[in-house]
């Protein structure tokens, strides 16, 4: 009787699982056509969102309203702390 319960056991287990992933992953994804065509689209939003988007929408309002660091962190100070 072979018991499992050193922490190289869960370790090689761990690992196991993780390639198996990957794998699965892997596999699927290299027989997709229409899915790489979808994962693109997806990516090229989530680039516009978070990149062009943020340059118009999101400007940095502490550094063009304060000049020095301790300006910048009174007002955070005084917007966490209002009632």
């Amino acid at each position: 009787m072979q018991v499992m319960s050193g922490p190289t056991d869960l370790t090689a287990k761990l690992k196991h699982n993780i390639v198996g992933i990957y794998r699965f992953y892997r596999d699927g994804f290299s027989s997709m056509v229409l899915g790489k065509t979808l994962w693109k689209i997806i990516f090229i939003k989530l680039i516009i969102m978070f990149g062009v988007l943020k340059l118009f929408f999101f400007p940095n309002y502490l550094s063009t309203n304060f000049e020095t660091d301790n300006e910048r962190a009174s007002h955070v100070l005084e917007e966490i702390t209002k009632h």
